[in-house]
């Protein structure tokens, strides 16, 4: 025979290799479908990249083109200014203090931020005035341009001159200087004696800003010169001084393709810095520079970093990322609301099965599987399983109740012992003084008989009530009805009750209703049922009243919904009380609530359940309620009242009573 121990290894092995149906449902589906939905993410991540290298390519040019305009109509703005200023009657006057103002308002009027405006005399050279005090402004080949002038016949446009300074080289260094000078005759001689000067910047340091596709601007002079680059250290320098070859080459593709006329887009690298990928588009413009070549070009570039045109790319990738979690998600709870319909139903069977077999609280398993036979295997093991619950719920009802009845059994022996023996002793010790002889006289003999009768008296209702009370479980208990006057049972209750409301010092209000209330009830056990409650409102209460109030209900709704007059009994004592949580147990047999306040008051717990059912029978209802420990307890009895029997044969019946000997009260 193999080993147990090899055996449950095996076991072990067996099940770490199994797995669960639905999981290889999902796995298979996520296996197929995951790879699908990462593919589509990348083939749209692609097209959105390259969608946008689209637009940035149509874009540039489009930019550089607006950036080469716009330099043309400030060079041309300031060509026509310097030549309007320079024929202005107010400059060829003799008026200094009219050419500082005028050239005052010249400064604000131009689009340019201009740096200087000064007019100089050319015989001496000296400045005659200037909007940037001392500084003069140095022309290259000045003295050669004014003698050309001079020797000219008529002046013209084609005087004015377009020079550009490089600036120095440091950061906050300006873009794109001009110098534009243009001749000044006088009024009166029409001789050349000044020459205006205008020294202007024409653009401004640019930021290449996120998600803008118009770039920072680039110029690159027809020989190759970079004349404005955001890196000062790049001005003034050509194109063939750059470190990098490929850059090189595609910097002079770019000069001779625009001098050519063309208009394009190009990549560029390590332009701005190493290792950084630019964008450019590019155009050319006629230089503004006054030079021997008319033809002359300016390249104008539109550049901007790879990754600030790819800017909008981050929003892409954060919307397919969430829309690929979506979608996943979106196909988890698929590949789930698929394999309900076809793991669910194993896997109901299985946690039926394990739940039996834990004992634990059952449901009753679904049986509208799609698959007959999962339908035939639930209807049996349902029919099964219930078959055992009744039969072990049965068993576990039948041994609580047994256990709870055991231990009442067991307290009310303990306590009806108790009360036996007390009143036994009573009636032994007083009997024994009587025989003995220890009396002193005929009084005495006679205490000591009176207490000898008084506890037999107790002695007998004790084995009254534990006889009613087993005559109450044995269903033979039973009650004559008859009308009988609620008045006259509740005098003799309080008759037979006086003197021990009296003993302990308590104050008796009692309510009647002006009418009479006539009930149908057995008179004896209805006497039973007030004896006891008043009884225990005396026990229980030490100091205070006691309060009995009758009065009609009228239409006071049954338990078969039939509405019918009622009289109550309220009996109220301002006792020791019972706490809230303990008086549903009040009513049952055996019981006595709290026995550590109420053992000194002695009793078997059997009066109130008693009460119960005799009312019940006479098919009234009891009740109990207090407020809590020592706030006083409260009982209402209700009872039927009887309209059968005329106040008249009432009355003789009552009267028949009183005339024969009384009897002593039933217990």
């Amino acid at each position: 025979m193999p080993n147990l121990s090899d055996l449950l290894k095996k076991i072990n092995w067996e099940r770490l290799g199994q797995t669960t149906f639905r999981r290889i449902l999902l796995s298979r589906i996520l296996l197929l479908s995951v790879p699908v939905l990462l593919l589509g993410e990348y083939v749209t991540y692609r097209k959105s990249r390259s969608g946008l290298l689209e637009t940035a390519r149509q874009n540039l040019p489009e930019s550089a083109v607006r950036k080469g305009e716009r330099i043309q109509e400030l060079v041309k703005a300031l060509r026509a200014a310097v030549i309007g200023a320079g024929e202005s009657a107010i400059l060829q006057s003799d008026s200094i203090e009219a050419w500082e103002k005028f050239l005052q308002q010249l400064e604000k009027q131009l689009p340019t931020e201009v740096r200087c405006i000064q007019l100089t005399n050319i015989e001496t050279g000296k400045i005659a005035v200037s909007t940037c005090g001392n500084r003069q402004i140095k022309l290259p080949k000045e003295t050669q341009q004014w003698r050309a002038i001079r020797d000219g016949a008529i002046p013209n446009a084609s005087d004015i001159k377009v020079t550009f300074v490089l600036p120095p080289k440091q950061p906050s260094a300006p873009q794109l200087t001009l110098l534009l000078s243009y001749p000044v005759y006088d009024q009166n001689t029409g001789q050349l004696r000044y020459a205006l000067k205008l020294e202007s910047n024409l653009l401004k340091p640019e930021e290449d800003k996120r998600r803008s596709f118009s770039g920072y601007t680039v110029v690159i002079d027809h020989d190759g010169t970079i004349l404005t680059h955001p890196d000062y250290r790049r001005i003034g320098r050509n194109i063939r001084q750059e470190e990098d070859e490929d850059t090189v080459k595609r910097l002079t593709s770019i000069v001779g393709n625009a001098i050519a006329g063309n208009t394009d887009f190009i990549h560029l690298f390590a332009f701005q810095k190493q290792g950084e990928e630019l964008l450019a588009g590019y155009t050319a413009i006629p230089s503004p520079i006054s030079t021997a070549e008319p033809n002359r070009k300016w390249i104008v570039l539109a550049v901007t970093r790879l990754e600030n045109a790819l800017a909008g790319l981050e929003e892409i990738q954060s919307i397919l990322l969430t829309l690929i979690l979506s979608l996943l998600g979106a196909n988890l709870l698929a590949t789930i609301y698929l394999s309900r319909d076809l793991a669910r139903p194993l896997e109901q069977l299985g946690e039926y099965a394990g739940s039996v077999q834990a004992r634990s609280s059952l449901e009753r398993i679904p049986h509208n599987f799609k698959i007959r036979e999962f339908n035939q295997l639930a209807e049996a093991l349902d029919s099964m399983v219930e078959r055992l619950t009744e039969w072990a719920r049965e068993l576990e009802t039948a041994w609580k109740e047994a256990k709870v009845a055991n231990e009442l059994k067991n307290e009310f022996l303990a306590n009806i012992s108790h009360e036996l023996r007390t009143p036994l002793n009573a009636i032994i010790g007083c009997i024994r003084l009587v025989r003995d002889g220890c009396c002193d006289d005929e009084e005495e003999e006679k205490e000591f008989l009176q207490r000898a009768d008084d506890a037999a008296i107790h002695l007998l209702d004790i084995i009254n009530d534990v006889l009613d009370i087993a005559k109450i479980e044995a269903g033979t208990l039973s009650v004559v009805l008859e009308p009988v006057n609620l008045h006259k049972v509740i005098k003799e209750v309080i008759d037979l009750q006086e003197n021990n409301i009296r003993q302990k010092g308590l104050q008796l209000n009692i309510n009647e209703y002006q009418e009479l209330l006539v009930v149908e009830a057995d008179p004896a056990k209805l006497k039973q049922v007030l004896l006891n409650v008043v009884g225990n409102a005396i026990k229980f209460t030490d100091t205070g009243s006691i309060t009995i109030t009758t009065c009609r209900e009228e239409n006071a709704a049954t338990t078969e919904g039939v509405t019918e007059s009622r009289a109550i009994v309220t009996i109220r004592d301002t006792g020791i009380g019972i706490d809230v949580s303990q008086q549903h147990k009040l009513f049952q047999p055996f019981v006595m609530v709290d026995g550590k306040r109420t053992r000194k008051y002695g009793g078997t717990g059997l009066g109130l359940a008693i009460s119960r059912n005799l009312v019940e029978l006479m098919g009234g209802t009891i009740s109990l309620y207090s407020a809590g420990v020592g706030q006083g307890t409260t009982v209402k009895i209700s009872l039927v009242i009887s309209d059968l029997l005329p106040k008249r044969a009432l009355a003789s019946s009552e009267q028949k009573d009183a005339t024969q000997p009384s009897e002593a009260p039933p217990p």
